[in-house]
């Protein structure tokens, strides 16, 4: 049996030994509720700068829609008073073919291209693969397939946007599109994973049209990479 003094004595080392298990436990509930907050704090400053990069890129985004857009109707007029006029010379050639009419082809591209400006990229898309199709000879053919290149990206479809740039590039090779849809193949290439060709279409872009826009633009992009 233990004496009155031996029992205090362990009943006071078990006490010391329970309140240093004790500390020990708040401590630790400390440190991860302490390692807890920080977290917290870095996933809300995280999430701020996911938040603040996601606005500029949209905001990037629109500037370039605006500015490709403000482009395409400067380059419409351009075309409109530099084209030669719609009379010809009975004697000269073969027949002309029957014109179509200009009006009614301005009315749907810009349908189609309102439908863009609204962000309704799926029913941009139907509305230029549509005017293609029916006016492939329009002057505004160019920037109708041009515009379905870019109706396809805003749909995240690299695929499709580069067979609807890549039209533009050949068939469309001398218009003012030409150049601009170059860059988009580039763009679309650079997302897919493919840096080579979209290394490859920027150079086209320079070689092909040094004077243009689109070739500054390639110059600046290859110098980022």
């Amino acid at each position: 049996m233990f004496d009155d003094e031996e029992a205090r004595r362990m009943i006071t080392d078990q006490r010391i030994k329970n309140e240093a298990r004790f500390d020990q436990q708040a401590k630790a509930q400390l440190d991860l509720a302490n390692q807890i907050q920080r977290q917290a704090e870095e996933n809300a400053r995280l999430r701020g700068q996911i938040e603040t990069l996601n606005y500029e890129l949209e905001t990037a985004k629109k500037r370039q829609q605006d500015f490709y857009l403000d482009l395409d109707t400067r380059l419409r007029k351009f075309e409109s008073v530099g084209s030669p006029s719609s009379a010809t010379d009975p004697a000269a050639g073969a027949a002309p073919k029957p014109a179509g009419d200009p009006a009614k082809e301005s009315q749907e591209y810009e349908a189609a291209l309102n439908q863009f400006k609204a962000g309704k990229y799926k029913e941009a898309a139907t509305g230029f693969a549509a005017f293609v199709q029916k006016y492939p000879d329009s002057s505004l053919a160019p920037n109708a397939q041009y515009w379905l290149g870019n109706a396809w990206y805003a749909q995240r479809d690299c695929k499709r946007s580069i067979e609807a740039q890549s039209i533009v590039t050949t068939k469309y090779a001398e218009t003012p599109k030409a150049p601009d849809a170059w860059l988009a193949i580039a763009t679309c290439q650079q997302e897919m994973g493919n840096p080579t060709g979209a290394k490859r279409s920027l150079e086209t872009v320079i070689a092909k049209y040094p004077t243009s826009p689109a070739a500054e633009n390639a110059q600046q992009r290859l110098k980022k990479k």
